[in-house]
């Protein structure tokens, strides 16, 4: 031992140089490793975020509907504001032609895409225990338009007391003196501005055309029943008979897609992607920083570094919000879905309005039902095709009307479509007869539904639940439906064309054989709304603020139908319209545009029904 260390005091200096360097090299080497994995994780990063940013956009619209196209016209006016739409279903159009793509863009040709799966979502409802278990099917809008590419065209807002119930449960700021102006901002009227009527907005609105002597008849066997005539049912005054507005324009479907989206595609700021199916959206803990969407079978994320901004419709909306862990924790977690944000109203308060057809046969050969023979099919074709013009350039429901349905009803709850023609079966079953039909429902039924996932996979439809006639007062309505269009088709006006009536048939009198018709035949008007609710942050019911802002996360937004908190007195393409235009203005921090004290009907008295 005492060798070695005189060895080692001998050999020392040597030593010492030898291991210094050593341990020079050594740490020089580690600090280099150290650099050089700092270096990689930094370059790592900021090549992920360069291409973050070279996949990124100011705003990520889901969904090229009725309110998506909206926002990417309405954000893209400035031009500092870049914005991706992405859409499920394919373009509108074929080789950019509308007239080769006829089955959208032809008026008559609209139930072609209620029953084409390349443009429709085909959703059905789960069986419904008070409709005698009947599977309802639902279409919405897998295409560039949206519900709007499919829908029949009618241009119905609703009543001023639908905007005013709405601030009174939560919504506030979207009372009628609100939203009025919006509808009016949306709005080319072909009779031109009012109070009520916009004049140089996207949207071009139009009346019927045909003059049909069954749709004169109605009017007149309205009045002959003691109902007035409107010359505006979306302006002062709802209740009544009159003409119904339509979105054609120069004999074509006028979509958002034609509004909105066409005019718009050109600006350098837009980005638009079809045939694009969104999976998931994003986050950082609570704030939402993209999506992942699946195109061409490739999975990929894209990014918003302001929102993402939901635009699906009812059904697709909230969905999207459940697969991506908001939504009800309980539901999530069984599914095995992680939580991002317990919000129990996602997919709840689902309502629709439900309608039956009441049908004549016609003594004269007047109806539509010639025109759906194939020579005369091809003929109106060629017409449409060659000038926009004839029987093909409508949808046909010219007339209709809204009435109370008993004293003591405020507004009106009874809506009617008047068609000169027969539907069977969503129309996907040819007309047997010469007939004539309206479509009548109640508009505000007491029964609400859900909607809950299946399954976390994205491609699997959610479960419908519309419970429909699940209360006694719905039952009721649905009765009054019956017996007030029976009234009006027994006026005069109809003596020369009424032939025995088809549909609930002469046998169907007593309130329990009206009941039974109504559980067989009663289907959807294709209404789907109110399942991600707007309302206060308190109301745990609500799923978005009325800033449109899904609460409980940070940019993340949804802008359709859904955010409805309840159904309006009509048709819901109009209103959802309306919401992408006002929402557009709350994104962009623009004031709310207001108009007071805009004249609104009321009945002289509450103590008749008429």
């Amino acid at each position: 031992m005492s060798y070695f260390m005189k060895g080692v005091k001998r050999h020392s200096p040597a030593m010492c140089k030898v291991t210094g360097s050593l341990l020079k090299a050594r740490t020089k080497l580690k600090n280099i490793f150290s650099i050089n994995e700092q270096q990689l994780k930094i370059a790592r990063a900021s090549s992920q975020l360069s291409s973050q940013r070279a996949n990124s956009y100011n705003y990520v619209v889901v969904g090229a509907g009725s309110a998506g196209c909206v926002l990417a016209n309405r954000l893209t006016e400035d031009p500092l504001s870049t914005v991706l739409l992405l859409e499920a279903g394919p373009k509108d159009t074929l080789l950019g032609s509308k007239r080769l793509l006829w089955k959208i863009h032809m008026p008559a040709a609209l139930t072609y895409n209620l029953c084409d799966e390349k443009y429709n979502w085909y959703y059905h409802t789960a069986p419904q225990k008070h409709m005698d278990n009947r599977v309802m099917y639902w279409p919405r809008g897998r295409v560039w338009g949206g519900s709007s590419s499919l829908n029949a065209m009618v241009y119905i807002r609703g009543h001023a007391e639908d905007y005013n119930r709405w601030s009174r449960e939560g919504a506030l700021g979207w009372d009628y003196e609100h939203c009025l102006p919006y509808f009016k901002k949306a709005q080319t009227h072909e009779l031109g501005p009012d109070q009520y009527r916009g004049g140089n907005g996207p949207l071009h609105v139009s009346r019927g055309k045909t003059n049909h002597p069954l749709h004169q008849a109605f009017l007149e066997a309205a009045q002959e029943a003691g109902y007035p005539f409107t010359d505006d049912m979306n302006g002062y005054q709802q209740e009544g008979f009159g003409w119904m507005d339509m979105t054609v324009h120069q004999g074509q479907r006028w979509s958002t897609a034609s509004a909105y989206l066409r005019p718009a595609i050109s600006r350098p700021n837009l980005s638009v992607a079809e045939k694009t199916l969104v999976t998931k959206i994003l986050f950082q803990g609570t704030k939402c920083i993209g999506v992942e969407y699946v195109k061409n079978g490739q999975r990929k994320k894209v990014f918003a570094n302001k929102e993402v901004i939901l635009s699906g419709g009812a059904i697709n909306s909230p969905q999207l919000l459940m697969l991506s862990g908001i939504g009800n924790a309980d539901d999530l977690k069984k599914l095995g879905i992680p939580v991002v944000c317990h919000l129990p109203g996602v997919g709840q308060n689902l309502q629709d309005h439900l309608e039956v057809y009441v049908q004549q046969k016609c003594t004269k050969p007047i109806t539509l039902y010639s025109a759906q023979k194939p020579l005369n099919m091809v003929r109106i074709g060629l017409e449409w095709l060659w000038k926009f013009t004839g029987e093909g350039a409508t949808a046909h429901l010219e007339s209709g009307g809204f009435i109370r349905s008993e004293p003591g009803v405020p507004h009106p709850d009874i809506q009617f479509h008047f068609l000169p023609s027969q539907v069977i079966d969503h129309g996907r079953v040819a007309s047997t007869m010469e007939a004539f039909q309206v479509h009548v429902g109640p508009m505000r039924s007491t029964s609400v539904g859900w909607l809950k996932l299946k399954s976390k996979d994205p491609n699997d439809h959610p479960l419908i639940e519309p419970n429909y006639l699940s209360t006694e007062r719905d039952m009721w309505e649905f009765r009054q439906c019956v017996k007030l269009t029976r009234e009006i088709f027994a006026q005069k006006a109809f003596e020369k064309f009424r032939g025995p009536e088809i549909q609930p048939g002469s046998h169907v009198q007593s309130d329990k054989e009206i009941d039974a018709f109504i559980r067989q035949k009663a289907d959807s008007a294709y209404h789907p709304s109110c399942t991600c609710k707007m309302g206060q942050p308190s109301d745990s019911t609500a799923v978005v603020d009325p800033q449109t802002k899904v609460i409980g996360v940070e940019n993340l937004r949804v802008v359709d139908a859904s955010i409805m908190p309840s159904v309006v007195t009509g048709n819901l393409n109009a209103p959802t319209i309306m919401i992408a235009e006002k929402a557009a203005d709350i994104i962009k921090g623009l004031p709310s545009l207001q108009e007071k004290n805009v004249p609104v009907y009321k009945p002289k008295t509450l103590e008749t029904q008429r």
